[in-house]
């Protein structure tokens, strides 16, 4: 797993963070929502998270603990639930050409 430098992490975790202020200081405007939402989708590509806010905490978590600990912490968090299938199973479905 590639993970980036720190000192990356922590500039966008910064951005991010000054952005969200401002965002929750006036939220009306579209300029810093925008801007605030361009720093979150950041963060999700550098931590490879799907949330702004889940990424926000991996940066924080990873800034924090070495990178072993970091993957082993990583590696222990439940993923994301894997989807049901519906309907019927593949081996009875069947083409209606063959009527």
């Amino acid at each position: 797993m590639l993970l980036p430098a720190k000192t990356e992490v922590a500039r966008h975790l910064r951005r991010y963070r000054a952005w969200e202020r401002r965002m929750l200081a006036a939220p009306a405007d579209c300029r810093i929502r925008s801007t605030f939402e361009d720093s979150g989708y950041t963060l999700c590509v550098l931590m490879g998270k799907r949330c702004a806010r889940e990424a926000a905490d991996a940066a924080e978590r990873y800034l924090r603990s070495t990178l072993v600990a970091y993957l082993r912490e990583e590696s222990e968090r439940p993923g994301p639930r894997p989807v049901a299938r519906r309907g019927p199973p593949v081996s009875s479905r069947r083409s209606p050409a063959g009527r």
